[in-house]
């Protein structure tokens, strides 16, 4: 009768649910311990009963990963992640950085990618969003366009689509199908122009979507701040 009570029990549940089972009414206070361990036995061998376990266990690893995720999410954007990457001595390169250049990198996003410290603070502040491979791109087009030698065109050419382009690249930027399937047709036969297009979408992506957000962030406001400082 108790194993009729347990099966009707687990085959009630047809959605996932991560409450726990309340077996109380299954196995009452005055049951026998070894009548209450073959219940529970019977229940755990339940396929459906299998699966609730099987359920849990994947829920309790996934609070674990979002977890570790949420920490990793939550990584500092103070000015020390700027100074890390700096291209010149950290401590030189606050000092060269003025206040008034500091500020116009809020005039444009162009702007900001035209300086060179600029560039470093942004990509900076990407990493703090798992997003610099945007960036790289960009820069990697830029450097392409720059390409004079036929032969290293289309070896460079390759190279970038198959590092930020192509479908599971190990940098694959955000960009369209059509847009990823030009690109793929421009391989064919590779120009200086072959990126233009992915480009542009990616530096629209940067320019609507990270810029405000980086012009918002503690690490540029704490550039700001420290500029301040040094004139006073």
């Amino acid at each position: 009768m108790y194993q009729e009570r347990a099966d009707s029990v687990t085959q009630g549940f047809t959605e996932p649910c991560t409450a726990v089972v309340d077996t109380s009414h299954i196995f009452p206070a005055a049951l026998p311990t070894t009548r209450q361990s073959s219940l529970t036995r019977s229940i755990s061998d339940h396929p459906l009963g299998k699966n609730l376990q099987a359920m849990r266990t994947g829920q309790q690893q996934n609070k674990g990963m979002r977890t570790r995720l949420g920490c990793l999410s939550h990584k500092s954007d103070s000015c020390s992640d700027f100074t890390a990457i700096l291209p010149d001595k950290p401590n030189r390169a606050l000092k060269r950085l003025s206040t008034e250049e500091a500020t116009r990198w809020a005039d444009s996003f162009d702007v900001l990618l035209s300086h060179k410290y600029g560039v470093a603070a942004f990509r900076a502040f990407l990493k703090t969003e798992f997003s610099e491979e945007n960036l790289e791109f960009w820069l990697a087009c830029e450097e392409f366009k720059k390409t004079r030698s036929t032969a290293k065109l289309v070896t460079k050419a390759h190279r970038i689509f198959e590092e930020f382009v192509d479908v599971q690249a190990p940098r694959e930027v955000n960009i369209d199908f059509q847009t990823r399937e030009a690109t793929r047709k421009n391989m064919q036969e590779p120009s200086l122009t072959c990126f233009d297009q992915a480009q542009g979408k990616v530096h629209s992506l940067m320019e609507k979507d990270s810029y405000p957000r980086f012009l918002r962030s503690k690490m540029y406001l704490d550039l700001l701040s420290q500029s301040q400082r040094r004139l006073s």
